[in-house]
């Protein structure tokens, strides 16, 4: 399968923004998804996960409030709305797939893809 994550750009702090990842290839209707995000200069970071029906999600503390992530399983996407956003969010965000192990743990997710960057300016 492959993901292609857009809808990123450039914003202002407190704006908001919509994320999407589209999958090819194949349904990713029967797999856990998540967000995740690199800052520059630094690691990969969980941001969200869903699973494949969309019934449970989590986020990472430093969203929790503030991102929203969803799915429609008959368009084969993942969606990640950001409200309020801040200078630390700006970071190339990535949807993945899932496969195993901690769901926070970057190297627990495969086929990456293109991300899109987002930069919130202050």
């Amino acid at each position: 399968v492959q993901l292609q994550a857009s809808g990123g750009g450039l914003v202002e702090t407190g704006d908001s923004l919509r994320i999407s990842c589209s999958a090819s290839g194949r349904p990713i209707s029967a797999n856990d998804m998540g967000w995740l995000r690199q800052a520059p200069g630094k690691g990969r970071e969980y941001v969200a996960f869903i699973t494949w029906n969309g019934a449970s999600t989590d986020y990472a503390d430093p969203v929790k409030g503030r991102f929203t992530i969803s799915r429609d399983n008959a368009k084969n996407t993942v969606h990640l709305e950001m409200n309020n956003l801040a200078p630390e969010d700006t970071a190339v965000y990535y949807c993945a797939r899932y496969r195993a192990g901690s769901r926070t743990d970057p190297q627990s997710y495969d086929n990456w893809g293109q991300g899109t960057q987002v930069t919130v300016s202050s």
